[in-house]
């Protein structure tokens, strides 16, 4: 007999089957095969439909890819525009920010700045091994552009015109350019990160799962959004002064408001809200609601100002004040949905698809509220309608470099606006905010206006073509931005980088 044990494992010998008993046996093997064959079909249906189901589904973790050309060449070219509009804009003023409603050449710099800044995000935070450290390089970024903002733009350099440097404390600008973008980067890149548990292992099928995937950054940019709306339209704004100092005197001026939800220059809520954070004297001094036609006859233009002028066409005004840079939360939010896509979908159409279909459905929404009255587009105090503006048009600006440079490999024409790009914080610190150009004036002969810079500018330029302001635009775009163009190209070769 055989042992139970190896019996009751199955290890033992079948039991002999009678005569009579084999047709049963057969009817029975017949019935057992039948049932593995259906439950092999089933097994099979079921791998088909789990495959097909995952080609649907699409993995918010992918492989890292090749570097997307198109990142670095809107970056430079973000930076083109600001040292065109900076040092070009004097001399043709419809390029210069407009002085309240409506959107110039200029007023894009600072949304292309912030959206780009989101897709970079995307791109940096697209895997994150360890929080804590993500959360200190979050932090120790954000110093540090704060720290430059402030050494650039707080007053202590003067440059390029003035060789002097120092700043009154008792004067001292607290917000700027870098600041905005400090807060921005700060808010949009915490949430990205402290989100990654939250986010789902796979991103659905259907054209709004990029969306859902990452409901969490969106409710941050509905927060700022809600905090600004409400702040804007329901904040009281009382009466305020502020005062004029010449060498020889001081004049103080008084701005009657007592109103809530005015957009208009004098009695805003932006503007009162860094009045009270920073203080009257710490806001920027020559806003460009100063060449408003009720400010100037020069207007669009700068000049003198009208005999009778309202008292706040004198007053400050800070263009990147507290409450208008978290309302720009939102230009950074958008850019990172953009860099999302660009992570998630890797077919050239979907991407384009999805970034195009945005972009020109927050254009249409901007231009909806701007000429109904409703919100209008305006820069200084970066309103809904200036968000959906300018993001849009970044969206299409971006989607047009990506088929260019990335799609349809037109990469060469574009090669100096991906070196800028690539340095793009030494040629904003060099460039754009004259700390070059102020260096060499340092090197004058007799007089300080007798310089290298002014030198070429006049006689190169200006006297050749008998024309100041094409002489200015000449020497802005030949002498300054192809020069950083070159620069930032040999920094290139060199691996040598300063974003």
């Amino acid at each position: 007999m055989d042992d139970p044990r190896r019996v009751e494992e199955g290890l033992g010998h079948t039991p002999l089957v009678k005569e009579g008993d084999n047709n049963h046996g057969k009817k029975e093997a017949k019935v057992d095969d039948a049932d593995s064959i259906e439950k092999e079909k089933e097994e099979r249906s079921g791998v088909s439909n789990q495959a097909e189901e995952r080609k649907g589904e699409q993995p918010l973790i992918k492989q890292k890819s090749k570097r997307v050309a198109t990142l670095d060449a809107f970056r430079g070219l973000t930076i083109v525009v600001m040292i065109l509009v900076d040092d070009a804009g004097g001399a043709y003023a419809r390029i210069d920010h407009s002085p309240w409603n409506g959107c110039t050449l200029a007023d894009f710099v600072m949304p292309f700045f912030l959206f780009i800044v989101g897709v970079a995000i995307a791109l940096a935070l697209k895997k994150i091994p360890k929080v804590k450290y993500a959360i200190r390089r979050i932090i120790l970024r954000t110093l540090k552009l704060l720290f430059w903002g402030i050494l650039l733009q707080g007053g202590y350099s003067h440059a390029p015109d003035n060789l002097s440097y120092g700043v009154d404390m008792k004067q001292i600008r607290w917000f700027g350019i870098l600041q905005r973008i400090a807060l921005v980067y700060f808010v949009v890149a915490l949430i990205e990160t402290l989100t990654t548990k939250l986010r789902p292992t796979v991103l659905d099928p259907g054209h709004f799962s990029i969306f859902t995937a990452y409901k969490w950054q969106w409710l941050g940019g509905f927060v700022a959004f809600v905090v600004y709306m409400v702040t804007t339209f329901a904040l009281y704004v009382p009466d305020w002064s502020f005062s004029v100092h010449h060498q020889d005197k001081t004049d103080r001026y008084l701005v009657k408001c007592g109103m809530r939800g005015h957009l208009g220059p004098a009695c805003n809520a932006v503007g009162y809200v860094d009045r009270q954070v920073w203080g009257v004297n710490h806001l920027y001094s020559q806003p460009v609601w100063s060449r408003l036609k009720a400010c100037t006859l020069s207007s669009p233009a700068s000049g003198p100002f009208r005999e009778n002028a309202p008292s706040w066409c004198r007053g400050p005004f800070e263009p990147e004040g507290l409450l208008s840079s978290i309302s720009a939360i939102l230009s950074g939010t958008i850019g990172i949905h953009y860099g999302h896509v660009l992570i998630h979908f890797k077919g050239h159409a979907d991407r384009l698809k999805q970034w195009a279909s945005m972009g020109f459905s927050l254009l249409v929404l901007a231009i909806i509220l701007h000429f109904t009255d409703a919100i209008p587009i305006n820069k200084q105090l970066y309103s809904f309608s200036y968000v959906c503006f300018t993001a849009g048009a970044a969206g299409i600006v971006f989607s047009a470099f990506y088929l260019l440079i990335d799609v349809w490999g037109l990469r060469t024409p574009f090669l100096f606006l991906e070196w800028i790009g690539m340095n793009a914080m030494l040629v904003f610190v060099g460039g754009a905010q004259g700390i070059l150009a102020g260096f060499i004036n340092g090197w004058y002969y007799k007089t300080s206006d007798n310089n290298l810079v002014n030198w070429i500018q006049e006689h190169v330029f200006i006297n050749v073509w008998h024309s100041e302001r094409v002489g200015t635009l000449l020497y802005v775009i030949f002498a300054e931005i192809t020069f950083w163009g070159v620069l930032s190209g040999i920094l290139h070769k060199l691996r040598i980088y300063w974003k």
